[in-house]
């Protein structure tokens, strides 16, 4: 079904694709936390293109590729290599292309995974680019949402804090969407969805400000990074990045069966003393990463 293909952006791929990725995945979770055996891959190689600082989605994918027997060519320092002698792209990934079986490509502008897929022959996937796209976050998200909640579709499922800048967040909502989720978006008016993602949504989203309008509602809690970066004048970070943490007290008004989720890293949107309580999943999302990423290197180089 996807052998020899690229995954560039969550909308190359059906419901019917997604479901099977996720049923490969669940067959790979004893095999991700090395409870069972499986080499399927042996013989296999992994070239990983980490334009941009990466630690769980590489390390991840370094994972998937390891538990299934393969091997890998990392390439996580671009000013140890040719880029630096002014290699472009294109050449870069001519080379390492015919070098390995299958191409992880991360960097810092859009559109960057698109290209790389022209060039190879070799299927390509999209580690992210620059605020475009995230793919592979965004079936492990889903996939988190299935297995710990049960479906997707449904349910009511809050998006909040950066959502124009943060790409996990832009190909989640469009995915999100396709699979029949009501959506919430929670952010400053600073930093709402981009239109042109909520142009390509069939179903209007709910928009809120402020946390307080969905915390009793959401049956999911997404919670990004508000990038301190982004804000010219410091006092107004602080004045909103507070407002949209996840403290103790906030989870006490939530669903029981409620889950909070991040694409991780977290800075203090989401406070300590939550990680013990039950309707924390973070970690276990980003654990999720590794049986998604098992599936999408097996199917996609035609090994399951």
């Amino acid at each position: 079904m996807l052998k020899g293909r690229d995954i560039v952006s969550i909308s190359d791929l059906s419901i019917e694709e997604i479901e099977r990725i996720f049923e490969v995945a669940r067959k790979m979770v004893p095999v991700a936390r090395g409870e069972m055996k499986n080499e399927n891959l042996r013989g296999h190689i992994l070239a990983n293109l980490f334009f941009e600082p990466s630690t769980r989605t590489r390390l991840s994918f370094e994972t998937a590729m390891l538990r299934l027997g393969g091997s890998i060519l990392d390439f996580s320092n671009p000013s140890a290599t040719s880029i630096a002698k002014g290699e472009t792209l294109a050449d870069t990934v001519r080379m390492v292309d015919s070098y390995s079986d299958v191409i992880v490509i991360r960097h810092p502008y859009e559109g960057a995974a698109r290209l790389a897929a022209e060039f190879a022959e070799n299927p390509v996937i999209n580690a992210g680019d620059g605020a475009g796209q995230h793919p592979t976050q965004t079936l492990l998200d889903m996939f988190t949402m299935v297995e710990e909640v049960g479906r997707i579709n449904g349910l009511n499922i809050a998006l909040i804090g950066d959502l124009k800048y943060g790409r996990t967040a832009h190909s989640l909502a469009i995915a999100l969407d396709r699979m029949g989720a009501k959506i919430h978006l929670v952010s400053p008016p600073t930093l709402t969805m981009p239109t042109h993602i909520l142009r390509r949504m069939n179903q209007k989203p709910a928009v809120h400000e402020k946390l307080e309008d969905i915390v009793d509602l959401a049956d999911v809690f997404y919670v990004t990074r508000i990038q301190k970066e982004r804000f010219p004048d410091p006092t107004e970070y602080i004045r909103v990045a507070g407002s949209y943490k996840i403290t103790g007290k906030v989870v006490e008004k939530m669903k029981d069966s409620a889950i909070i989720m991040h694409p991780l890293p977290r800075v203090d949107e989401i406070s300590p003393e939550v990680d013990n309580m039950p309707q924390a999943r973070y970690f276990k999302q980003a654990f999720y990463g590794i049986p998604i990423r098992m599936a999408l290197l097996s199917l996609v180089l035609g090994v399951e």
